[in-house]
């Protein structure tokens, strides 16, 4: 459908005007859903009062994989495709793989578009989250479970998991009014906060993570620069050796933990070592989760 020149300039000036850096592209991805004119001034409304653009698309663009994003339902963050990263140069054909606090099933399912042949079990509270990882992990072959953590999975993954990932909210709870208008007022609070210290989800996960792993499975968990190093005791302090991943193409930060060599990481002396060698670069301030 072809619309007059004078209403993309119009359109393009209002998101402008309401802080949008890449007007232009917006309006040409707003177009693309092919709206009728109401439709249309709905959308530009939406957008220019802070709605997130993936909400009213409908859809979010990460790593190459268009995911299901509805209204009210975390949106993947261009810095997770870091996890995304790392995971795929560690698991393997045939592996089983947990997203955990999945959310829309972004990390897994990207991760599963890269790899192909891995048995993608992915987990989240959040029953709008849950809609949308359905309708992004089943079509793959991947299997979805709401519930509190790890609570959600099936027993018989028990010792079988190769490899979690999880982008679980670490952001300090005193830090949730200082994100974007887009975070804080349209995407769920559980999503975003992590606690007074933006670790308590981080914690839980460490913790119950190597009854599900196998002897050698991964742990990969995103994480602030600042964390990091926080991050990574929690998992050498539950038996892991861990080490820190950063990028600046992503402004992202990942720590990877893997298990095995139990009696060698549970001394005092390795844990210490361990958690010096994982600060390779000084802290930034906690982004917006």
């Amino acid at each position: 459908r072809v619309r007059p020149l004078k209403l993309l300039d119009d359109l393009v000036g209002r998101l402008r005007g309401a802080g949008c850096v890449f007007a232009e592209d917006e309006v040409a991805l707003l177009i693309g859903v092919e709206p009728d004119a109401a439709r249309l001034e709905e959308m530009v409304a939406a957008r220019c009062s802070g709605m997130p653009l993936e909400h009213i698309l409908g859809w979010a663009d990460f790593a190459g994989v268009r995911v299901i994003v509805t209204a009210g339902v975390f949106v993947p963050r261009p810095r997770s495709e870091l996890l995304v990263e790392r995971a795929v140069e560690l698991v393997r054909p045939g592996d089983i793989l947990v997203d955990m606090c999945c959310g829309s099933g972004a990390v897994g399912v990207a991760i599963l578009e890269r790899v192909g042949d891995i048995d993608l079990h992915a987990c989240d509270d959040d029953p709008a989250a849950i809609g949308c990882a359905r309708r992004n992990v089943e079509p793959g072959g991947g299997h979805v479970y709401m519930g509190d953590l790890d609570t959600a999975l099936p027993a018989g993954l028990h010792g079988r998991v190769d490899m979690m990932v999880a982008n679980a909210p670490y952001v300090p709870t005193a830090a949730i009014p200082l994100l974007p208008h887009e975070a804080k007022d349209y995407e769920p609070l559980t999503a975003l906060d992590g606690g007074t210290d933006g670790l308590d989800l981080q914690r839980r996960i460490v913790e119950f993570a190597p009854r599900w792993l196998t002897n050698r499975g991964h742990l990969l968990i995103e994480t602030s620069d600042d964390q990091a190093a926080r991050t990574a005791a929690l998992m050498t302090d539950a038996g892991f050796s861990a080490r820190i991943a950063r990028s600046e193409e992503h402004d992202a930060t990942v720590a990877i933990g893997m298990l095995g060599h139990r009696l060698l990481l549970s001394s005092p002396r390795h844990v210490r070592d361990r958690r010096r060698r994982g600060v390779d670069a000084p802290p930034r301030s906690v982004r917006d989760g």
